[in-house]
């Protein structure tokens, strides 16, 4: 009975179906073009009646193995047997056929075959991939499917496009493979001997003779010391040839090859020729000169004698027992103070390197390598005499012009030049004020300013204009070194010349016969001098001693009343003190005492007086540019909150060229900061412009005193000082004493 047309039934089979499209009937099979329609599916790829499904992989039952696709579940497993074919040979007489062995590759990802033959030395026939990989089809007339892993077993044939194959063993891998997959599995076969593989083997074992060769295995040795050479110096005494003499030797031993080669060291203006070697590289006999030999005679293996027909069939006999031989230096052979025959000549090994040394340490346990003398000692070098000075020119050019064929410019100190040159703002010139010791009465008022320069010891003297001093000022010494005076001017030795030792405060110079006196110097000098004190100071290691020696006498319960008395009598502390305890200081090293024992405090500066200053110099220097100021403080000022900081605000001053003083500029703006050390530039401009807020005159005789309260600080500090010294010369009065006997 016929279903009822119910809703949901349909007679209708395309229903649903996405594909219409009517496969082709054209296609390659082994690279050839044929029709192939009645293989292809019909319409949509739906199969014909009566139609196959033709497998592309293995197939394997439902539900068993891995659910991943081959190429994944397979991936570099591949199956791998022992097989052999044999092929006919017609046209020679030793062999009628000839058994070729095989090695036949399954890959289990893609079902390919590969068949590849092992190379033989010297078959003379092409060997490798037989077959390349690919999916082999089975026989007609099954050549429509292909080679699956169920086609193969030990022991059986399998054919391969025509070409019939053994299979006689197979691999533990494939064996467990196949087990698993529940292939039973015959037992291997042998595979039958090839007669002309016979034949040749027997022709190679009689080639051979009854005595194998002795291996000779450098290959080690090259690759364990290959670039590791053993360096000796050697002498060899020629002097009892006619003009011989005495001559020095390098010697390399390479360990790669145990080869020497020799080079001669050729010293300047010995009249010799310079030779690239003395010996070329190569073994070196102990036993030398002998006779010289025929090519090929000397080789690795010594053939005792020979017997029997030559070619096939002959025998010889090989000197394994080395009855002659010949000896070759080995490393051994090598060590100070031994003698090394090189081809009839006593060369003496009198030293090594370090790598040497500890190359024979390491092997032989060596420890002694005392170099041997082999030179003697030269006398010393006369002094060469250099003619006086002639007063040509100067010392160094007439010193260079007698060094010399052609004479060079004298050479100064480079590096003295770029560490003392000017760096910056450090200047690195020391300059001092000084009078000229005179009896003139118009001399000795004239001031001079004497300019040290540290970076090649030169001296300039200027003299400041006075007013109404009847003499006009400037440059008074141009700028060169200057000799000391008491010298001889046309002698050998070189003069000396005034240094930084010779100049400080209360030091007597003769410039060119005439005398100054130095009583004072810049605050630059100064602090060079002391963060310098062993290149400039004069008395710089017995100043403390001596010091130390006055103190230790001293009783320092009186040192109170030192300095009420001195301050009464209005004198300088420190000098006072110093004068008591009778110790003679130069001037400047008093100086430097009273700067490292005193506190210095600046006394509070006039606002109206440092105003007053500023607008005397801008107003003589005409400047008026303080419209473009407040423009430039205005534009610096991102915040527009009216202040800046002084680093900035000297930035500008830089750039509109402020003519005032670096100390006179920081004054005044640490007079206008606030507790955020910023300045209000508004305020600072108005007080300065000398146009709008003019402030009272300058008078020229203006001076700031010290306060009493200062000077009182002063001496406090002072006796603080001495106490705190006092505690500590008794403890180390035995160091103090030692340090005094030095001076």
């Amino acid at each position: 009975m016929a279903l009822p047309m119910l809703p949901g039934n349909s007679v209708n089979r395309n229903l649903g179906k996405e594909k219409f499209h009517k496969s082709q009937h054209f296609d390659y099979s082994n690279g050839v073009a044929m029709m192939v329609g009645s293989e292809k599916p019909g319409i949509g790829g739906e199969l014909l009646l009566g139609q196959s499904a033709r497998p592309k992989y293995s197939l394997f039952p439902k539900g068993e193995g891995s659910n991943a696709p081959a190429w994944v579940a397979f991936d570099k497993q591949v199956l791998c047997f022992d097989a052999y074919f044999q092929e006919a040979v017609p046209q020679r007489r030793e062999e009628k056929y000839r058994v070729r062995k095989c090695k036949i590759y399954f890959y289990l990802e893609d079902d390919t075959i590969q068949v590849v033959e092992p190379e033989l030395k010297n078959s003379g026939i092409p060997q490798g991939t037989l077959i390349r990989r690919h999916r082999i089809p089975l026989p007609a007339p099954k050549d429509d499917c292909f080679y699956n892993v169920h086609h193969f077993n030990i022991n059986q044939e399998i054919v391969f496009y025509n070409r019939t194959f053994m299979i006689t063993d197979c691999d533990p891998f494939t064996r467990n493979f196949l087990i698993k997959m529940g292939v039973r599995l015959i037992p291997p076969a042998s595979t039958p001997a090839d007669p002309y593989a016979t034949h040749r083997q027997e022709m190679e074992e009689n080639m051979k003779p009854l005595r194998p060769y002795e291996r000779i295995d450098t290959l080690k040795q090259f690759l364990e010391h290959d670039r590791k050479v053993l360096r000796f110096y050697c002498y060899w005494n020629d002097t009892e040839s006619m003009f011989g003499d005495s001559r020095e030797l390098i010697l390399h031993y390479f360990l790669a090859d145990d080869t020497m080669e020799i080079y001669e060291v050729v010293l300047p203006n010995s009249g010799r020729d310079a030779v690239p070697k003395f010996l070329h590289r190569g073994k070196l006999p102990k036993h030398a000169p002998i006779p010289k030999h025929q090519p090929g005679e000397i080789t690795d293996r010594t053939v005792l004698n020979v017997f029997g027909p030559v070619g096939q069939g002959g025998r010889y006999i090989l000197d394994s027992l080395k009855v002659i031989e010949e000896e070759f230096h080995k490393d051994c052979d090598l060590t100070i103070g031994g003698v090394i025959n090189v081809w009839g000549r006593r060369v003496i090994i009198c030293d090594c390197d370090n790598f040497t040394k500890e190359y024979y340490r390491s092997k032989y346990g060596i420890e002694d390598f005392t170099p041997v003398s082999y030179q003697a000692s030269f006398p010393p070098k006369p002094a060469r005499q250099v003619p006086p000075y002639t007063g040509f020119g100067s010392e160094e050019d007439s010193l260079c012009s007698c060094q010399g064929l052609l004479p060079k410019p004298p050479q100064k100190d480079f590096k003295k030049l770029m560490e003392k040159d000017r760096q910056g703002l450090v200047s690195n010139v020391l300059r001092f004020v000084a009078k000229m010791l005179t009896d003139s009465p118009v001399d000795k008022e004239r001031v001079f300013i004497i300019y040290f320069y540290l970076s090649d010891d030169t001296i300039a003297v200027f003299e400041p204009p006075q007013r109404n001093s009847g003499v006009i000022g400037g440059k008074f010494l141009k700028r060169g070194q200057v000799k000391k005076p008491g010298q001889e001017l046309f002698k050998s030795e070189m003069s000396e010349y005034f240094t930084a030792q010779d100049l400080y405060v209360g030091a007597r110079l003769d410039l060119n016969n005439q005398p100054f006196q130095l009583l004072d110097a810049d605050e630059f000098t100064f602090s060079y001098m002391e963060q310098h004190a062993d290149e400039v100071t004069h008395k710089n290691h017995s100043l403390f001693c001596i010091y130390s020696k006055k103190i230790l006498h001293r009783n320092f319960i009186e040192i109170p009343s030192l300095i009420a008395q001195a301050f009464c009598n209005g004198c300088v502390l420190h000098r006072t003190l110093l004068a008591e305890m009778d110790v003679q200081l130069s001037e400047h090293e008093i100086i430097r005492l009273g700067r490292n024992y005193s506190l210095r405090e600046q006394p509070e500066v006039d606002l109206s007086l440092v105003l007053a200053v500023a607008q005397d110099q801008l107003k003589k220097k005409n400047f008026e540019n303080f419209t473009d100021m407040i423009r430039a403080f205005t534009h610096e000022d991102r915040d527009r909150s009216g202040h800046l900081s002084s680093k900035e605000a000297q930035i500008i001053f830089k750039a509109f060229r402020l003519p005032l003083s670096d100390d006179l500029q920081r004054a005044l703006l640490e007079k206008f900061q606030d507790e955020s050390e910023k300045i209000d530039y508004h305020a600072f401009l108005s007080n300065i412009n000398w146009r709008e807020n003019p402030a009272p005159a300058v008078l020229p005789d203006v001076t700031v005193k010290v306060s009493l309260k200062a000077v009182w600080m002063t001496l406090k500090k002072t006796v603080h000082f001495f106490y705190q010294q006092t505690h500590i010369l008794r403890r180390h009065s035995l160091t103090f004493a030692k340090a005094a006997t030095c001076t």
